[in-house]
């Protein structure tokens, strides 16, 4: 059990450290395969196709940046105006690490998103999920439902923009608009 579950840890990681570095498209089982260690035979058990594997990544990245932008509101935050700015906070700890390279949900949608409706169905269930933790701060200071479609949509601009342009500056400019928002609509 333990060695399947390392195998399985081992693809993941290195499929996501691929999938980041090149594109999902660009990376093939092969490479997988080989940055892994872990053998073609076993890499096609655990995930009978690279769709499969591309799902499991991002399942598993959806699941560590709910909880990661949870927690870092809970620590850094008293209130959910500042659960808010948070965010984008976060965001900037994020887009300043060597490795960004934009929002893998966004990133993979464009590739894949068209042709594949499980890649599709997981990467709105990401954004909504967010959209969604607006949701809950923002209903807790009372504030117009609209707000929280607002505030995701300055996270996921900085998301994309801060890819392109290869800077964290867009998410304390995100955070600043959002401080307008959050000032126009809250007591």
């Amino acid at each position: 059990m333990v060695e399947s579950e390392t195998a399985e840890l081992k693809l993941l990681e290195t499929a996501e450290a691929l999938f980041d570095e090149k594109g999902v498209q660009a990376v093939g089982m092969d490479a997988i395969r080989n940055g892994s260690g872990v053998s073609l035979k076993r890499l096609y058990q655990l995930y009978p196709s690279k769709d499969h594997l591309v799902w499991a990544v991002l399942k598993r990245r959806d699941e560590a940046m709910r909880a990661a932008i949870a927690a870092h509101g809970d620590t850094h935050a008293t209130n959910p105006y500042q659960r808010v700015l948070a965010v984008f906070d976060y965001l900037g700890t994020w887009f300043a690490d060597p490795g960004f390279r934009g929002c893998a949900f966004i990133n993979t949608f464009g590739e894949m998103g068209g042709i594949s409706p499980d890649v599709a169905e997981i990467a709105r269930g990401h954004k909504q999920a967010l959209r969604d933790y607006f949701a809950e701060q923002t209903d807790a200071m009372n504030a117009p439902p609209g707000l929280a479609d607002q505030l995701a949509l300055l996270a996921n601009g900085a998301m994309a923009v801060a890819g392109i342009n290869g800077t964290s500056e867009p998410a304390a400019q995100a955070k600043d608009a959002a401080r307008v928002l959050l000032d126009a609509h809250v007591d």
